[in-house]
C-alpha cells in the first residue's frame, strides 16, 4: 500500500461519517463588487490629500547632478566609517523604492510617505532605486538630483550615499535613518539587561 493511500484512509479514520451540507445551507456574502464603493474611493482621496498636505518635499529648482558623479551626504556628527559600510551594503537592505520611468510628481509623492514609513516602523537602512541617465538634463538624472535634494530635507536621514554596481551603482541610493526614539529605548533596556 503506497503512502497517499494510506494518508487518505487515516483521514477517512479521523473525520468518521462526514455529509455535506445542503446547498441551501450556505452563508449568502451577497454579490462580489468589482469596483470599490463611493464611501471607499472618498476615504481614499481624503487619506492622499492628507498626505499631499504633510508632503514638505520641495519640487522647486534643483541643481542637476552631472550623471557619472555619485552623490553623497551625512550629517554632522555621523562618521565617514559609517557612510562607507552603508556604501558597501554592510546593512542589511530593509526595505527598497523603485522608482525607475515615474513621474516627478509622482515620485515627491512616493519618497515622502516611503521615508515616514520607514522611520516609524524602526527600519536604519533602505535603498531608492531611481536611475540614471547619460545626459545630465535625463529624466532619470533629474529625478536622482531631486533625490539627493529630498533626502536632505528629512530629519530622520543621517546620511546617503550612491550604491555599489551590485546594488544599483549611481542609479541606488543607500539611506541611513537614525533610530527612533522607540529603537533607542529598546536598545538602552537590551544593554541593561546584558550587565545585569
Amino acid at each position: 500500500m503506497n503512502q497517499p493511500f494510506r494518508d487518505e484512509i487515516d483521514f477517512r479514520a479521523l473525520v468518521g461519517d462526514v455529509k455535506p451540507l445542503p446547498r441551501k445551507n450556505h452563508a449568502d456574502t451577497g454579490a462580489s463588487r468589482k469596483r470599490p464603493s463611493e464611501a471607499q474611493l472618498a476615504r481614499r482621496e481624503r487619506a492622499e490629500a492628507a498626505i499631499e498636505e504633510r508632503n514638505f518635499l520641495s519640487d522647486d529648482f534643483v541643481d542637476l547632478t552631472p550623471p557619472f558623479d555619485p552623490i553623497e551626504f551625512r550629517r554632522e556628527g555621523i562618521q565617514q566609517g559609517v557612510v562607507d559600510k552603508l556604501k558597501h551594503g554592510g546593512y542589511p537592505v530593509q526595505a527598497q523604492l523603485h522608482l525607475l520611468r515615474r513621474p516627478l510628481a509622482e515620485c515627491r509623492g512616493l519618497v515622502f510617505p516611503f521615508i515616514q514609513d520607514a522611520y516609524a516602523h524602526d527600519l536604519r537602512s533602505v535603498l531608492i532605486v531611481h536611475g540614471r541617465g547619460r545626459d545630465i538634463d535625463s529624466p532619470a538624472n533629474v529625478l536622482r538630483s531631486y533625490i539627493a535634494k529630498w533626502l536632505t530635507q528629512f530629519d530622520e536621514v543621517q546620511a546617503y550615499i550612491s550604491a555599489q554596481p551590485s546594488d544599483g551603482g549611481l542609479g541606488a541610493t543607500w539611506v541611513m535613518l537614525r533610530k527612533s526614539d522607540r529603537a533607542k529605548a529598546n536598545n538602552r533596556e537590551r544593554q541593561q539587561k546584558r550587565r545585569g
